[in-house]
């Protein structure tokens, strides 16, 4: 989910009904992506949560793959 002004990007890693709008209600946010911060502070992912999220049958977009890869996080 796209947030911040222009420019200034900012991103929600959510979990959220494929029949919802891209900027509508979310079941729950998992993580943020700040692609203008420090490289250290760039991504924070709550793990636990996306595991749980995927085993019962959650799909990530191939942005949020490659997130995942990047904090090379394994997907169950």
């Amino acid at each position: 989910m796209r947030q911040g002004s222009k420019k200034r990007p900012y991103y929600r890693v959510v979990v959220q009904d494929s029949r919802k709008p891209r900027d509508g209600t979310t079941i729950e946010e998992v993580g943020y992506y700040h692609p203008i911060d420090a490289e250290e502070k760039q991504i924070s992912l709550n793990t636990d949560r996306i595991n749980y999220w995927v085993g019962v049958g959650a799909q990530p977009s191939n942005t949020v793959k490659k997130l995942l890869n990047k904090e090379k996080l394994s997907l169950n």
